[in-house]
């Protein structure tokens, strides 16, 4: 079976969520869809959440950030045993059908701890969103140096110097949409809740592709309206600088061995 979280900051309910739910809601395998809020405000009473046991709301009542909130539902994953679990953010767009079959490959293929789908934008446009582990040069560079300069460092970062139409055993996906065998995220011990948001989904694929498959596999597609928050907002900006300094003073910044080995894999 199939667990789901999805983390919520200020949502848009009617254009986004509902739908979301009321689409996942026809997942053949599904257990249960937690909707994991860190709003500061409780949501009105939605009629879809409240009436169907497949979906449990849990209001925080805090910004937990991203990874802490979704361990709430890895733990529960755990306590059920719970084979697989998806997390995913609430501006995804995926069928139902997909994500049974995305459920099929996994109990096919047990070598494969984690598995991340083709992403769109809402305009059809590929987002490269499997990537080689960064370096300080990578995260930087993309932010703060003009894009002529990174082209071609970015190409490789994100994987365009290979066969994207293929499957790739990418140590990095994003963490808008992560099918994880759970077997995999205890072997990793969940999501590190020591970052706010933003490397977490790096910290956790990098550990489990240690010893299982992390896939990027383009048979399915989703779509996914990225908003790209700390290009836009200094605060946003802020939280991404300084939660990645901690994740290069967890694995090093220069010097890691690791990164080295997966990314000339």
């Amino acid at each position: 079976m199939l667990n789901i979280s999805i983390v919520l900051y200020h949502p848009q309910w009617e254009q986004e969520v509902l739908p979301l739910v009321e689409e996942l809601l026809r997942i053949k395998c599904l257990r249960k869809i937690y909707l994991l809020d860190n709003s500061e405000q409780k949501a009105n009473s939605q009629e879809l959440i409240a009436n169907n046991r497949k979906v449990r709301y849990i209001f925080n009542d805090a910004n937990l950030g991203y990874g802490r909130a979704h361990n709430i539902a890895l733990r529960e994953s755990v306590l059920y045993r719970t084979e697989f679990h998806l997390v995913m953010n609430a501006d995804i767009q995926v069928r139902a059908e997909d994500i049974d079959a995305m459920y099929a490959f996994m109990v096919q293929h047990p070598e494969v701890g984690q598995l991340m789908p083709r992403v769109v934008s809402p305009d059809g446009t590929q987002q490269y969103l499997a990537k080689r582990l960064p370096t300080p040069l990578d995260v930087f560079g993309r932010r703060f140096l003009p894009a002529w300069l990174m082209a071609r460092r970015n190409r490789r970062y994100e994987l365009r110097d290979l066969d994207l139409s293929r499957p790739q055993n990418a140590p990095y996906l994003s963490g808008c949409f992560m099918m994880l065998r759970m077997e995999a995220v205890l072997e990793a011990r969940l999501f590190d809740e020591r970052y706010f948001m933003y490397p977490e989904d790096i910290d956790l694929t990098r550990t489990i592709h240690r010893h299982w498959l992390t896939l990027y596999y383009p048979e399915w597609t989703i779509t996914h309206a990225h908003t790209r928050a700390s290009y836009k907002e200094k605060h946003m900006l802020w939280i991404h600088i300084r939660n990645i300094c901690r994740y290069f003073n967890k694995w090093g910044w220069l010097f890691d061995r690791e990164r080295y080995t997966f990314n000339n894999l």
